[in-house]
């Protein structure tokens, strides 16, 4: 399976970070406030990243995971994906005021504009209980069609129940009755992604959360 790109992207809605346009400049002070900076400093120890390693973002919102990133590791050539462009605009400009190399791409998650084993790391912060359920494999497949034999993906997100379909939170499924932690694990497992595992537990104002880890065997891509 070879990367393509969805060129009808344009027309696709998304949630965006704060659910209006107009909100987003608020969004990074209200992450600095809930915590979701402790939680950035735990998921990229667990992706324990090594100099020259190339690494993907999806769902980088305005770039704070990915700012932090480089930050701490220089010699790690980091991407970010989003589709919302006012997004990646203010992660840009982060990004030149903080003297540092990120590049920044509109994209989908679950049609990653990347050619097959692409990277060696993963990152997710708090995006997938934006997704519906049904479309958590598919995203993850994308996941695993883009990593390299041996990379590694990293998520961090809520570890409440499941709500209901509106306000951008988890649909629910066949599989209502499982746990949220569950879920996200049997969809790792889907996707083609090894040793699918939960990384620990963190809480912060906007209530605990989970990390969880998976990788890509390097035998190669179990379909």
């Amino acid at each position: 399976m070879t990367g393509h790109h969805n060129f009808h992207s344009e027309s696709r809605g998304y949630l965006s970070a704060m659910g209006k346009q107009w909100l987003l400049p608020l969004y990074d002070p209200f992450a600095r406030f809930m915590g979701i900076s402790r939680a950035h400093e735990k998921l990229l120890v667990r992706a324990n990243l090594q100099p020259g390693q190339r690494v993907l973002e999806i769902g980088c919102g305005t770039g704070e995971l990915l700012r932090t990133l480089k930050q701490r590791f220089p010699e790690v050539d980091a991407l970010g994906i989003d589709p919302d462009l006012s997004a990646l605009r203010r992660a840009r400009r982060k990004a030149t005021r903080g003297g540092l190399q990120i590049q920044y791409e509109r994209a989908f998650a679950d049609d990653l504009p990347l050619p097959d084993d692409n990277v060696d790391r993963v990152l997710s912060s708090f995006m997938l209980h934006h997704v519906p359920v049904a479309e958590w494999v598919p995203v993850l497949r994308e996941v695993r069609r883009v990593l390299r034999p041996g990379g590694e993906l990293h998520v961090v997100d809520l570890g409440g129940s499941l709500s209901g379909p509106n306000g951008g939170h988890p649909h629910r499924s066949s599989q209502a009755g499982e746990s949220l932690p569950e879920q996200v694990l049997a969809a790792l497992v889907d996707a083609g992604l090894s040793g699918a595992r939960v990384d620990g537990y963190g809480r912060a104002r906007l209530g605990r959360y989970v990390f969880y880890s998976a990788g890509a065997e390097a035998g190669g891509q179990s379909d």
